[in-house]
């Protein structure tokens, strides 16, 4: 018996959303989609019962996992997504034997991923509470074992173990029943409930970071009250970021209608030549993804072993580091990376690699942060940072795009294979497999190369303008709303043509 046997024989202890006995109609969907936005929102801005406050501080995970740290979507669909991705590349890679067109092997590689996701989500609880310091210093159950540590920089803590107990048996809980919400969604809603989640938490993030403009000291209203020749110049600039916002959600609406057609002819109609569209986004924002959580996870891992090499910044804000750096009292460790009390990375070579933080959301804060500073210690300027983050984030996009492509089955021999055997042709060519290879070849590595870049590069410069949602987020939100859009008015077609909805099933 091999690993996944064994992972998939704990599903059957599990319970699960049956789908439904007759198709559904498009208010049903529209309601229970609206039913799990609902309890995805409660979950989103409850804190969990002994954290004093909610955090966040690390805003691409939050957008990638649809979590909200200290709350009880703490790991949101992070271990969701995780499971399904490492089963999906094990099966690319050929190290699960599983045919995901077959209908028995594709409802075991669903159910293997439910147990890998719970297995996941315990992991991931236990992880953000004993590294991200969620607990509160005084513990709520003070007679239960709680010992008083000494911190690094000499001051004294808690430890309350049961605290950590109680705080992650919550967030494992809400990510049980994110985990069922999102079978709901993917049965009796619309899309998926992982892509709803995700467009969900970024559309929240942008609409509170539109109330802040306006309503927050130093605001629009602030700004206008003030009166005067320049009240209504600061009024625009505080909103600059919503204005990137609207921006870069215009620039991604525009590259999603982007494509390639290719016209295509089926053997067994005649006279019908549809066209087959290639997208610019071939891979959608895939590779933007991997890369934004391959980025963050550095910041994440980098953190925790730098825990306790505070920068004396940190504690100092008035020292001059003009003069250097004592590197013999301190080892290496400053060329490395440095972490502060937040568990952040402020300087060394691994805060190349990660996005800024200053003036996240106030767009003359931000471009002030990349022109005029620099680190404090490797007085690194903050334009090099910049520019080397995008840069990374491109390229990092190109290669995941790449390994995507050859994982999922979307690479031009698969696609070709896949339209050869549903009678596909390209006219004028004969009927074989290789010769549509070598055409779709032609059109399929360009696209994945340069919209994978282009992809990475939109995330990136959206990041640096401060825009609201992250720039990653909204490339996620556009092409999720763009895709429960389509499959809303397919729904609708079907509705009203009886036959259709025959002849697909319905």
């Amino acid at each position: 018996m091999g690993v996944i046997d064994i992972v998939h024989s704990f599903s059957k202890y599990l319970p699960a959303v049956k789908p439904p006995a007759k198709p559904l109609s498009t208010n049903d969907k529209l309601m229970w989609t609206g039913i799990a936005l609902v309890l995805f929102f409660m979950m989103y801005n409850t804190t969990a019962y002994g954290v004093p406050h909610l955090s966040g501080s690390v805003d691409f995970l939050q957008t990638i996992t649809a979590s909200n740290i200290g709350s009880l979507l703490t790991t949101g669909i992070g271990p969701l997504v995780l499971s399904s991705i490492f089963l999906q590349l094990f099966v690319g890679a050929g190290l699960i034997n599983l045919n995901l067109k077959d209908k028995k092997d594709k409802a075991k590689f669903l159910e293997t991923q439910k147990v890998l996701a719970i297995i996941l989500a315990i992991f991931e609880a236990l992880v953000f509470v004993v590294f991200t310091h969620m607990v509160p210093i005084q513990p709520l159950f003070q007679d239960f074992g709680e010992a008083i540590i000494a911190n690094p920089d000499g001051t004294q803590s808690i430890y309350a173990p049961y605290t950590m107990a109680l705080v992650v048996l919550q967030i494992v809980l809400g990510s049980l029943l994110i985990l069922f919400l999102d079978e709901i969604v993917s049965k009796y809603g619309i899309g998926s409930g992982i892509s709803l989640f995700i467009a969900a938490g970024v559309s929240f993030a942008i609409f509170g970071g539109l109330i802040g403009l306006i309503f927050n000291s130093g605001g629009v209203l602030d700004s206008i009250s003030t009166g005067g020749a320049e009240a209504l110049p600061i009024a625009i600039l505080v909103m600059l970021p919503f204005i990137f916002t609207i921006l870069v959600f215009l620039a991604v609406v525009y590259a999603e209608g982007v494509k390639v057609e290719i016209p295509i002819a089926f053997q067994r109609v005649r006279g019908m030549v549809p066209k087959l569209p290639l997208k610019f986004f071939y891979v959608s924002n895939i590779p933007v993804i991997f890369a934004s959580a391959l980025i963050i996870n550095i910041q994440l891992f980098a953190g925790g072993a730098l825990t306790g090499q505070y920068w004396d910044a940190a504690r100092n804000p008035t020292a001059d580091f003009s003069a250097g750096y004592d590197f013999d009292e301190h080892g290496i460790l400053p060329l490395i990376g440095y972490v502060d009390n937040d568990g952040r990375i402020r300087d060394g070579l691994l805060y190349l690699f990660t996005p800024l933080y200053s003036g996240r959301g106030h767009t003359m804060d931000q471009w002030n942060t990349i022109s005029g500073q620099v680190t404090p210690i490797l007085h690194i300027p903050e334009w090099v940072h910049a520019i080397t983050y995008v840069i990374t984030l491109s390229l990092v996009s190109i290669m995941f795009g790449l390994f995507w492509v050859e994982t999922s089955n979307m690479d031009a021999k698969s696609v070709a294979g896949q339209l050869s055997d549903s009678g596909i042709q390209i006219p004028g060519f004969r009927r074989d497999p290789r010769m549509l290879e070598t055409i779709l070849n032609k059109h399929i590595f360009p696209l994945t190369v340069m919209g994978s870049f282009a992809v990475g590069l939109l995330a990136g410069l959206a990041d640096l303008t401060g825009a609201l949602g992250t720039g990653t987020g909204i490339l996620l939100t556009v092409g999720i709303l763009y895709r429960m859009y389509e499959q809303l008015e397919q729904t609708k077609a079907l509705e009203s043509n009886p036959t259709l909805n025959r002849l697909f099933g319905g």
